[in-house]
């Protein structure tokens, strides 16, 4: 479900943004920084979502998702 992924982003954004605000770098900048990313990364994934409708691609997806086929059965 990306809970694991999400979390050790936001812990390496807050060790590696702390490190660059102790070694003088400006905290509004990075801010600004990880904003301009965010964009980034949402525009990319949107291109690159597909929808889906029916009953058999969200068990497909969620099979794939698990690893497990039979979750989508």
């Amino acid at each position: 479900d990306g809970t694991t992924t999400a979390t050790v982003l936001a812990q390496a954004l807050v060790k590696e943004g702390l490190r660059n605000v102790a070694a003088g770098a400006n905290p509004l900048g990075l801010k600004r920084g990880i904003e301009k990313a965010v964009e980034a990364v949402t525009s990319a994934l949107l291109a690159s979502a597909k929808e889906i409708d029916t009953k058999e691609q969200i068990a497909a997806t969620a099979g794939i998702s698990a690893g497990d086929q039979s979750i989508g059965d």
